[in-house]
């Protein structure tokens, strides 16, 4: 049944608003009256109770912020009236007991994928190219254009055709606002039909600007992540280019490789320009040793596989003030699914976790896992606070226009996406999971540089929930869009994969829509569905440099 208003845990001070409320209305929720002193916006947040300065402001049942000045019983909860504040945490208790979820819906149900010989199965199967530094960028590209359309993984027309039709205009004498008249659109996007190697997803290439330049611990992590994308389970080989005398070594990106894999027997091409000599041969080279790669991987083929295998990363970006009300908790009820199913989760973005540290620590398995965790978040935000710019500066403009006032609010709701299983591992970027059940892992708040890491840490499929729309995805694993509201699902159609938004009309409950959201992840991970962001070919890559990045 539809409602005006959500009270999230009883220990709340303030009320969430699920539409537009105006100023002089008497708002009713379980026997009791609110005059309401303001206008509320719909997703953003009332006081149930008047707040002197510096009085604590309660949400999800903790602590998000505390009042600059006075504000009214029934005022609106905004930057001008409030700042960001959370609880200290600490080592506590082990808190492991968690409602384990019915999963009789997936019991014995199987994904098809691909069996790794170090016992992972991917979702898709990719060969990539990576250069080790920023000067191969050259080289990359010329392969980018040589293999993408040769081996026929280009999308046929698309805007390239549009901007065409916009010559063949000009050519013809039409004026500027005759060609401003002109409609222009393409058909959905839809994956090449004539691949050369139909077993082989596609030829990726991990562009990026590191490598050199930097400090130390930034090209061992960059080589690192890369380690990580070559072992990964969507992963079939890869092609590397190197200079020779950057920073980032080939022998520390085998070094990497062996942490994550003693065994690792992929295809590994590396091709270094100053041991080669010219472009011209090293290019040859490397383009005739991929194509028998290519050959190689598109042998295999998808075999049946438990939902234990899956790896799903957990991510939000462009989050709204409904993201911890629906979307989130609705893939936290999927996350829980999967680890009750022998399956593995990773939930990253520790600026975002700001506020619900003792929880998280408390559901940590052991007390050395406890304290890693609250080791990296003390000395993330200290170094952030050190650049003048603490976990508190985390949410964006666009999230404080839609309700997520502070990073204390925006972090309760994000932290929603873990569900309530007990947390087996802590990560530090890059480590690479190895554990199933919930992993924590320590990356940025930022969409695309916390997305690239939780690939490179073995996600083989990422839920990502967005309140405003945002189109990211990954070169190698498919990127699941998902609306914490209807009305974005509606405007951005073309991006989003799956509407959250019936759990706020009240025509879904959370556990439905989670096992809607496992049920569709299944389809992905056997190639019978494509996300958008993989119709789209939205390949976007940034290792994280350790500085400061919320």
């Amino acid at each position: 049944m539809n409602q005006k208003v959500l009270k999230i845990h009883p220990a709340d001070n303030v009320i969430v608003a699920l539409t537009d409320l105006k100023k002089g209305e008497t708002i009713v929720l379980d026997g009791a009256e609110f005059l309401l002193a303001d206008d509320i916006p719909a997703k953003h947040k009332f006081l149930t109770e008047a707040r002197a300065a510096d009085d604590p402001i309660t949400m999800y049942g903790v602590l998000v912020g505390r009042a600059k000045q006075p504000i009214a019983c029934g005022g609106l909860m905004h930057t001008f009236n409030t700042r960001h504040a959370s609880d200290a945490f600490g080592l506590g208790t082990r808190k492991l007991h968690w409602p384990r979820p019915d999963t009789s819906n997936f019991e014995g149900r199987t994904f098809l994928g691909y069996p790794r010989a170090d016992g992972s199965v991917g979702t898709a199967n990719y060969w990539i190219v990576l250069p080790m530094v920023f000067c191969e960028t050259h080289n990359l590209n010329v392969l980018r254009e040589a293999l993408t359309e040769s081996l026929g993984y280009a999308r046929a027309g698309g805007w390239k055709s549009e901007a065409e039709r916009l010559v063949s205009l000009y050519r013809s004498g039409k004026s500027v606002a005759e060609i401003l008249e002109a409609d222009l659109a393409v058909d959905a996007a839809e994956l090449p039909q004539n691949r050369l190697f139909p077993n082989v997803d596609g030829v990726k290439f991990l562009n990026h600007d590191m490598g050199c330049g930097g400090t130390r611990s930034d090209a061992q992590a960059l080589c690192g992540l890369l380690a990580g994308y070559v072992t990964h389970p969507n992963v079939a080989g890869a092609t590397v280019l190197s200079l020779g005398c950057q920073n980032a070594q080939v022998s520390i990106l085998k070094e990497e490789i062996a942490k994550r894999d003693p065994n690792f027997s992929k295809p590994l091409l590396v091709f270094e320009q100053q041991e080669i000599g010219s472009e011209e041969k090293l290019l040859a080279e490397a383009l005739k040793q991929t194509f028998a790669g290519l050959v190689e991987a598109n042998k295999l083929t998808r075999q049946p596989a438990p939902l234990s295998k899956l790896v799903v990363g957990l991510e939000c970006g462009g989050s709204d003030g409904f993201s911890g009300l629906s979307a989130n908790p609705a893939i936290g009820h999927a996350s829980d699914l999967l680890v009750a199913l022998g399956g593995t989760v990773i939930l990253s973005e520790f600026p975002e976790l700001c506020g619900v540290e003792q929880e998280l620590s408390d559901r940590c398995v052991d007390e050395p896992t406890a304290l890693k965790f609250n080791e990296l978040m003390r000395t993330y935000n200290a170094r952030a606070e050190a650049a003048g710019s603490g976990f508190y500066a985390n949410p964006s403009p666009g999230n404080i226009k839609d309700g997520l006032i502070t990073d204390a609010i925006k972090s309760a709701g994000a932290a929603k996406k873990g569900g309530t299983s007990p947390v087996v591992d802590v990560l530090d970027y890059p480590e690479r999971v190895s554990k199933p059940g919930l992993n924590l892992l320590c990356t940025p708040g930022n969409d695309v540089e916390s997305t690239t890491a939780e690939v490179g840490s073995g996600a083989t499929v990422v839920l990502f929930t967005t309140g405003l729309g945002t189109p990211t995805g990954n070169p190698i694993a498919p990127v699941v869009k998902l609306a914490t509201n209807s009305k974005l699902a509606q405007k951005m159609a073309d991006i989003i994969d799956i509407d959250c938004g019936p759990i706020i009309a009240g025509q879904e409950t959370i556990a439905q829509a989670g096992e809607r959201i496992l049920d569709y992840v299944v389809r992905v991970a056997s190639g019978e569905t494509q996300p958008a962001a993989v119709r789209h070919g939205q390949d976007d890559f940034i290792p994280w440099k350790r500085g400061v990045s919320l």
